[in-house]
């Protein structure tokens, strides 16, 4: 069995973690300390593009690499930020070229290429309002957040705009300008479209970034709803404040790092912290363009000695199935720090980080509300595996009963009782709205507290754990049962690689588990290993909690960001509608 903690030594490692002394931290932060940082006076303003980049050419950044695009013929590109300083002003002043200015919408269609990153910099900088969609999106769902955001410019690659984009443009009022993207360097020459590359080498490399607010709108992040369209979540140019202090305290960024975050910017992730963050504090980011590839992750994190790692609980599963046998194949000298976000990742997979980097994997917890990490798992922090950890600085959480009416919280105070995760209202990258959706947005909140509609506990040392999202919750018998605690259970078993758990209706306990689990290599699907995880589960949580049924699938159905639908496993096991499913994964 496990030890149920992992100690940590603050005094340990180099560098020494920012966070240190967390009660001391938490007692004298204040985000207008951090503002000041990053030169922003009272009431001054602030411009995420110029902050990330410009802010560093009267320093010694100015010569470091920012980005280092590995691409999928393993060839690297690297940019340092006085580059990337010349080629965002240049796509700010085709923009201005093109009549597109403050407050505009830029939707960008893209996979992880240099031109996605210098548009979004540039767009920033423009004062346009910047949203990032994924390239693996189909036709439909592109068209439904490019209607919803009222979409002026799509840059996109040629071959996206030929597959995805040219069917839906008349259903797009709203949208002027498409720049493309040739491939491999070449110029595009397609009716009612822009060639980037001829616009950019007519711009001028010399710009002047918009003077924007702290509550100006910078970015529009989509996150799907349990019910009705997905909703754009608005963030303000405020939110690099966030960005900072949290790739500093959670992330435990330091100037010399190469840091890697694998989420594609089409998500907040990718965003905020494959970026955002890292471009704030003057690091270099390694962007991988390939898809997942476990020996050659592997391979990328030997060959460019990265230092710090921002990964999904996903990935971390599938690196698992493929055994620690190929890790050890490779060496991590300079790894010093991984941490993992999208969805709770399970204490075998914490533990996994040691036996095959001799490193923990630290979660963490935020949304795309929240524009930025809250909860994390820091580096000197004692880890509790299976916990999301403590609120950061600057951050403050709390369990309530969520209010009936338009009342306020009652918070609950006793420890390791479930309720709802609230936040404190007021930092940074907290969202300003859903575009369109005012009813929807205020609904968020009860009083001066964001009600995150996940369900957690805090126990008697500070620490939060997840429970499950509000209707993921099983009631079985008078029991309320969290999926997260069962399909932790389940994965750890020796033959699991990922479990998802459901209720399924019952006419006495109301509900009842059911569990779908796919396999690691090795082990195959018996009616034998169905009973074995059943009575391992049974041990492991008590009848009342383990599941009833168990059944084997190939792989279970995730999102793009890497999340388990456990509402998709419900539909398709209830025969019921499945909804809304464009952000499921095409091979699932």
């Amino acid at each position: 069995m496990r030890a149920a903690i992992i100690r940590k030594s603050a005094q340990t490692g180099y560098p020494r973690a920012h966070l240190l002394d967390y009660e001391a931290e938490c007692r004298q932060f204040s985000w207008q300390r951090v503002s000041a940082e990053l030169g922003i006076a009272p009431g001054g303003g602030i411009n995420i593009g110029h902050a990330a980049v410009d802010r560093h050419l009267n320093t010694p950044v100015r010569d470091r690499t920012a980005f280092r695009f590995v691409g999928r013929d393993k060839r690297r590109r690297d940019f340092s930020y006085s580059e990337l300083a010349l080629q965002t002003n240049r796509f700010a002043n085709a923009l201005r070229a093109l009549g597109v200015g403050r407050g505009d919408r830029i939707f960008i269609l893209a996979g992880r290429i240099p031109e996605l990153y210098i548009g979004v910099l540039g767009a920033l900088k423009n004062g346009s309002v910047v949203s990032p969609l994924f390239s693996a999106f189909g036709p439909e769902p592109i068209r439904t957040r490019m209607a919803i955001g009222e979409g002026r410019v799509l840059l996109t690659t040629e071959t996206l705009y030929r597959r995805k984009v040219s069917g839906i443009t008349g259903d797009l009022p709203a949208l002027e300008h498409i720049l493309l993207v040739g491939e491999n360097g070449a110029r595009t020459r397609v009716p009612g479209t822009h060639d980037l590359a001829t616009l950019m080498a007519a711009a001028s490399d010399h710009f002047e970034s918009e003077r924007t607010s702290e509550d100006d709108l910078a970015l529009l992040h989509f996150t799907s709803g349990t019910t009705g369209t997905p909703k754009g979540a608005m963030h303000a140019h405020g939110a690099a404040v966030t960005h900072f202090s949290t790739g500093r305290y959670a992330l435990d960024l330091h100037a010399d790092d190469v840091f890697w975050c694998t989420a594609d910017p089409g998500w907040v992730t990718g965003t905020s912290y494959g970026i955002i963050a890292p471009l704030l504090h003057g690091v270099t980011s390694i962007v991988d363009e390939a898809e997942f590839d476990a020996e050659g992750w592997y391979r990328l994190l030997q060959e460019e000695r990265v230092t710090v790692w921002y990964t999904a609980p996903t990935a971390i599963r599938m690196l698992m199935k493929a055994g620690t046998e190929l890790a050890r194949k490779f060496r991590f000298p300079a790894l010093r720090f991984i941490a993992s976000v999208g969805e709770p990742l399970n204490p075998e997979a914490v533990w996994w980080g040691e036996d095959a980097f001799g490193l923990p994997i630290h979660d963490n917890w935020w949304q795309t509300e929240t524009g930025g990490i809250v909860i994390a798992n820091t580096p000197a922090m004692d880890i509790k595996p299976g916990s999301m950890g403590k609120p950061l600085p600057g951050m403050q959480a709390c369990i309530i009963r969520r209010p009936q009416d338009s009342g306020a919280c009652e918070e609950i105070t006793e420890p390791n009782v479930e309720g709802e995760l609230a936040l404190r209202a007021g930092w940074p990258s907290m969202f300003r709205g859903y575009l369109g959706q005012e009813e929807r947005y205020r609904k968020c909140f009860a009083g001066d507290h964001y009600l995150t509609g996940d369900l957690a506990k805090c126990d008697e040392d500070g620490y939060y754990w997840f429970i499950g999202r509000a209707d993921d919750v099983i009631k079985s018998a008078g029991h309320l049962i969290g999926p997260f605690e069962v399909e932790s259970a389940l994965m750890e078993h020796p033959a699991v690689a990922e479990a998802g758990v459901i209720g399924k209706p019952d006419p006495v306990t109301g509900e009842s588990v059911k569990a779908f689990v796919s396999l690691k290599t090795g082990f195959a699907a018996s009616d034998e290993l169905n009973l074995e995880l059943l009575g391992h589960a049974r041990r492991r949580l008590g009848a009342a909690v383990a599941p009833k049924e168990i059944a084997f699938l190939p792989s279970l159905p995730r999102t793009r960001s890497g999340k388990i639908m456990r509402r998709l496993l419900k539909a398709r096991e209830l025969g019921l509608p499945e909804r809304d499913i464009s952000t499921l994964e095409a091979d699932t």
